[in-house]
């Protein structure tokens, strides 16, 4: 086993232990919150275009696993032009999360998807899975640049969920 999985390990069990240790207490807040630290689910988008069902897919997974949401923005435009709420979508959806008291950050990135979701999973190495809607418009960016689906999805450090609209599939 490697060092970085040991150290991992190690983390979840010290943060297993200090929730235990408030929820001996009482301190059931502070317990959830140790419970869930560290723990995410990664959504991926496409600046205005944000389809519901996904989002939708995100917040309940988010909920039903107990763990943080990040939502990650992808724009052709640079990212220091924008505004990680500036998409309305977007805004409406962090509404619902604070309502269904999901913790959650949105982080901008402009370029390929694909690429941006790979490097975000090997930066942040809690993310239980990641979450996109259907591949279509993902396969045709990538086919601009000369990258092949298959080969940049080998690189995912976590499992892919993938929302698609049955009605287009």
């Amino acid at each position: 086993m490697d060092q970085d999985k040991i150290k991992k390990m190690m983390k979840q069990v010290e943060d297993v232990m200090t929730a235990v240790s408030f929820a001996e207490e009482g301190e059931w807040d502070a317990a959830r919150s140790f419970a869930r630290e560290g723990r995410r689910v990664l959504l991926a988008v496409r600046e205005g275009q944000v389809d519901a069902r996904t989002l939708k897919y995100a917040l309940n997974s988010s909920l039903r696993v107990g763990a943080r949401l990040d939502i990650l923005s992808v724009s052709p435009s640079p990212v220091r032009d924008r505004d990680p709420l500036g998409d309305p979508a977007i805004r409406q959806f962090a509404s619902e999360l604070q309502k269904a008291g999901v913790s959650y950050r949105v982080v901008l990135a402009s370029g390929c998807m694909k690429q941006e979701i790979i490097d975000y999973t090997n930066r942040e190495k809690d993310v239980l899975f990641a979450v996109i809607e259907s591949p279509q418009t993902l396969d045709a960016e990538c086919r601009k640049k000369d990258m092949r689906l298959a080969e940049l999805w080998k690189n995912l450090k976590c499992p892919l969920v993938v929302v698609m609209d049955e009605a287009k599939a």
